[in-house]
């Protein structure tokens, strides 16, 4: 039973990734790298069309899908405590896409399972007594983000200015219960940060930008010298 969780998890893992490397099966495994082998071995026995490329790793060749995945209860009670937390949020949609991310994973549940979470639904909150102004536009900076697109926001300032510009988002972050975008402005030419609740109105483009060398560790890096 341990090496069919194992051999189960290994399966997930490459599902959840586009490339997964052997030292880090073995590590979230606690088991050695000749065992990850042996196992990855079995699994292409087995008919799991798994490929490989030397030095980089292993992935899931393109099509293939696993049955739906069982859950534990605690793995179930952490998806419910997550909602929880994703309520504290200012992002109306990313509430609500979360609450349809559970109520599909309440779809595979076992009767029991369900009884369960519903009681611990009830008894369980998060209070933040502040007042957070209201933003939808999280899901579509996300997609932004990753597919390069660049935005028209309509936006209002700290200082209560009104502003139309054209951004290119690079990332997003989580503070005091409010989302704030990373973008380069080509107003400003330059990194600016825009509180998703201060965006009166956004715009999806059809311009796409260039990739750029971004990553959140050197732009906070560089902003906390500033």
């Amino acid at each position: 039973m341990k090496r069919l969780h194992r051999l189960t998890g290994i399966l997930v893992k490459l599902q959840s990734k586009k490339i997964v490397l052997a030292a880090e099966l073995a590590d979230k495994f606690d088991v050695s790298l000749r065992t990850i082998y042996r196992d990855i071995s079995a699994l292409i026995d087995a008919g799991v069309p798994i490929g490989s490329e030397a030095g980089i790793g292993y992935f899931l060749v393109d099509g293939y899908t696993l049955p739906p995945i069982m859950f534990t209860e605690k793995e179930a009670n952490a998806l419910i405590t997550a909602s929880k937390i994703i309520e504290t949020n200012n992002d109306q949609s990313l509430i609500h896409d979360y609450q349809e991310v559970v109520e599909k994973v309440k779809a595979v549940l076992k009767t029991s399972q369900k009884e369960k979470l519903e009681i611990l639904e009830q008894r369980m909150i998060t209070w933040d007594p502040r007042e957070k102004p209201h933003s939808n536009t999280l899901p579509v900076i996300q997609q932004a983000i990753t597919d390069l697109r660049v935005l028209e926001i309509e936006y209002t300032a700290a200082s209560n200015a009104y502003t139309k510009r054209l951004v290119e988002p690079l990332g997003v972050y989580f503070t005091s219960s409010i989302w704030v975008m990373i973008a380069y402005c080509r107003l400003r030419k330059d990194y600016r940060q825009f509180r998703t609740d201060r965006i009166l109105q956004l715009h999806e483009t059809q311009e796409l930008f260039p990739p750029k060398q971004f990553t959140l560790e050197d732009y906070f890096s560089k902003y906390s010298e500033w």
